[in-house]
C-alpha cells in the first residue's frame, strides 16, 4: 500500500462540495486552503498500513486525530472526512 499512499497524495483532488462537506462533519469553519493542508497533514502522517481499499474507495484512519478519510480511488478525489468514534 505504500506506493497507493503515495500516488494517493501525488494525484489528491478536491470538489467544491467536499469543502463544505468536510467542514460541517468536522464541525469547522477551514477556508479550502486549511482543508486541504489538513488532510494532506493526515495523509502524510498516517502510517500506509492504516490505508485500505474497499470497493471502489480508499480509506484512510488516522486515529491520532480521530478522522478517516473517503477517497476515490480512480480519480483520486475527495469524498468525505468522518470523525471516528472512540
Amino acid at each position: 500500500m505504500t506506493a497507493s499512499k503515495q500516488k494517493i497524495i501525488e494525484n489528491l483532488c478536491y470538489t467544491e462540495l467536499v469543502y463544505g462537506r468536510v467542514n460541517k462533519k468536522l464541525a469547522t469553519d477551514f477556508s479550502k486552503e486549511q482543508i486541504e493542508t489538513f488532510i494532506a497533514k493526515i495523509l502524510k502522517e498516517t502510517h500506509y498500513k492504516f490505508f485500505t481499499k474497499t470497493g471502489k474507495n480508499y480509506y484512510v484512519i488516522n486515529a491520532e486525530n480521530n478522522i478517516r478519510l473517503t477517497i476515490n480511488s480512480n480519480t483520486y478525489r475527495v469524498i468525505t472526512v468522518d470523525r471516528i468514534k472512540k
